[in-house]
């Protein structure tokens, strides 16, 4: 059986890009008498608020969208994020990482590279990997004096491990998977026991989700969760990156973008019916 999910944050109102997302993974779970779940991704506990998590309740109800019940909420599940970081420590393939995002930026510019390319962590530069080369003795030494920390995943050394992986996108068909793209991604954070790339991979297997539906700005993101569910031994759904919806200066919507929230749209007097509409207006080329 087919099973899709929209997994929204409630750090924000829900906006135009979002609910075509939505749609995509909701028709298809319907074309195909499946399931449709939805996943609050609630992990930022400072950013994220009950009142957000009600508006997306809210506007999917307005797109006359269905999902099963009970919500999985990511905040109830760090315990299960945490056993999945104990196993990839307990094979060898993390480390932590005591490094500032500035501390980052520096050793790049200082080694001559540009603090820009392929996506990192937080939509900056690939991680040179500066901790992943300390000795054994002063990492314990650091970890022992309490060391604020964030949980690295050795992506070169899961890589050899693990040797050549695949997925499948129903668009580009079979794609072997290259993790390093990515670099040496976050599995924990210093301030949150998991990062996007960990809990997505946990929890699409715990949900059973045979067809992940999400933008094509997530693409690349798949060849490192491909590496994850190898050392996690998770099943590989199917992927369908669906095109993007952008504004009239070529940017991806955002939560900023006030004026093409549901909640603004519906308020201006619009019907889902014109918010389909609508969504054609911005969808990028295929």
């Amino acid at each position: 059986m087919l099973i899709t999910r929209f997994a929204p944050s409630p750090t924000g109102y829900l906006h135009l890009g979002h609910a075509f997302s939505a749609w995509q993974a909701w028709g298809r779970a319907r074309a195909e008498k499946g399931r449709f779940l939805l996943r609050i991704e609630d992990t930022d506990l400072e950013r994220c608020t009950p009142d957000y998590e009600a508006a997306i309740f809210e506007d999917l109800t307005w797109l006359g969208l269905e999902w099963e019940l009970p919500v999985m909420r990511q905040s109830q599940q760090f315990d299960r994020y945490r056993t999945a970081l104990a196993t990839i420590r307990e094979k060898g393939l993390a480390y932590p990482c005591f490094c500032t995002r500035s501390e980052i930026r520096r050793e790049i510019e200082q080694a001559g590279g540009a603090p820009h390319g392929p996506p990192g962590d937080y939509g900056g530069p690939v991680y040179p990997g500066t901790c992943r080369r300390l000795a054994d003795g002063l990492r314990q030494e650091r970890l022992d004096r309490g060391d604020a920390h964030a949980w690295r995943l050795d992506v070169t050394a899961a890589a050899t491990r693990y040797g050549k992986l695949t997925w499948t996108d129903e668009k580009t068909g079979k794609i072997d998977a290259d993790p390093m793209t990515f670099g040496d991604v976050v599995l924990t954070r210093k301030e949150t026991p998991t990062s996007y790339h960990l809990s997505v991979v946990v929890d699409d297997a715990y949900q059973d989700i045979t067809l992940v539906v999400r933008g094509s700005d997530l693409f690349t993101a798949t060849h490192t969760h491909r590496l994850l569910q190898a050392i996690l031994d998770l099943p590989t759904p199917t992927y369908h990156h669906h095109p993007l919806l952008l504004d009239d200066e070529g940017r991806r919507f955002a939560k900023r973008d006030k004026a093409l929230t549901l909640r603004a749209l519906r308020e201006a007097g619009h019907s889902p019916g014109d918010v389909i509409a609508m969504t054609s207006e911005y969808l990028q080329d295929a």
